[in-house]
């Protein structure tokens, strides 16, 4: 696994972990780290394996299969010290899959427009395939058109940097065959965590649509120490690019 490190270290300030979603990498974070180390805190973003620069894991090929290289990474890197998690999407249910295997991990958590809460009946969006196509312009506009399906509500922001970082790493997308996010999983595995739970979300998240406002009243029945839930206005699903300084607000309170 590849880490990548920001700010130095304060007393009395627990490590920040941030987890990237699906077809991702760190920079899923790119326009939050400087605010938040501004914040004081120290930031340790891997990228997870079978994303970005990070190996595929030994075995397995979905969420399940990145608790064990996880916990090897924090507990080798951090020394035992229990972290702030912060997973987004995808890596918001690998983050509540890994506190409720190893609950000492973190002290708190923070989960972004995680999916897997079994609030949905069906699925919400559609994407559509790219790596069959034969010239870049031809999936390039089908980047731009998943982009708009699924990660962003403003189709303003689709180009530029939005575009940038997710050609580069969905292109480095190394575990292809997911299926737990479209399950319940995340919801069964909360009622383990121990730690206070809270909830960003995009008020126009795709995952959710309509079913947005259900969302807290799920937390509320799995998480047994839940903290609240911030919904975000204006943004969609990649919540935290979209709205970067509502998001980094709504985050340290929350780690507050």
């Amino acid at each position: 696994m590849v880490w990548h490190v920001w700010g130095e270290a304060r007393q009395g300030e627990r490590p920040l972990v941030l987890l990237h979603g699906g077809s991702g990498s760190w920079t899923h974070w790119a326009r939050n780290i400087e605010a938040l180390v501004a914040a004081g805190r120290q930031l340790w973003v891997p990228d997870l394996p079978g994303f970005g620069d990070s190996a595929a894991p030994l075995s397995g090929g979905d969420a399940d299969a990145l608790v064990a290289p996880l916990r090897d990474g924090l507990q080798t890197l951090l020394g035992g010290t229990p972290c702030d998690l912060v997973g987004f999407s995808f890596g918001g249910m690998t983050a509540g899959l890994l506190l409720a295997a190893h609950p000492e991990l973190a002290e708190r958590l923070v989960l972004v427009g995680a999916p897997a809460m079994g609030v949905v009946p069906q699925r919400q969006f559609e994407l559509k395939a790219w790596r069959h196509l034969s010239t870049a312009q031809e999936q390039l506009a089908i980047h731009r058109h998943n982009l708009g399906v699924l990660m962003l509500h403003d189709a303003r922001l689709i180009d530029g940097a939005a575009l940038q970082i997710h050609v580069a790493n969905v292109v480095r997308d190394r575990m292809p065959r997911r299926r737990l996010a479209h399950t319940d999983i995340l919801a069964r595995s909360l009622p383990q965590v121990t730690c206070p739970v809270h909830a960003i979300y995009g008020e126009h998240d795709a995952l959710y649509k309509i079913w947005i406002h259900q969302l807290e009243a799920a937390f509320v029945a799995a998480a047994p120490q839940f903290g609240g839930m911030h919904l975000l206005p204006g943004a969609g699903h990649w919540v935290q690019f979209e709205q970067p300084q509502l998001f980094n607000a709504a985050l340290l309170a929350a780690l507050a």
